[in-house]
């Protein structure tokens, strides 16, 4: 679970509920794991803001191998690559917001 580049990765989804604005998936496979996980999973919900946007929580519930703990530096690791997706994610809305209205 180091954050170096990725030679690849495979992910599945479990929920996208347009209704709640809440996704559940989880990457499944790819050398980003290692020998540490099994896998990771990712519940996120989108609410509205007082200030017209929105709020984006994101639950991450690592499956580790054997007792292996994942250490906070790693966890941060996991939270960043969120946090950037989201972010290039609302950037991409924001130039085009035709794809939602």
């Amino acid at each position: 679970m180091s954050g170096g580049p990725m030679k690849y990765l495979k992910q599945k989804i479990h929920v996208i509920d347009d209704k709640n604005l809440v996704t559940k998936y989880s990457l499944i496979e790819g050398d980003v794991l290692g020998d540490k996980a099994e896998s990771v999973g990712y519940d996120g919900k989108f609410e509205a803001s007082a200030d017209g946007g929105c709020v984006c929580t994101t639950v991450i519930v690592y499956h580790t191998k054997g007792d292996y703990v994942v250490t906070e530096e790693e966890h941060n690791v996991h939270k960043e690559k969120a946090s950037d997706l989201i972010k290039a994610i609302e950037a991409y809305l924001l130039a085009n917001p035709s794809i939602y209205a």
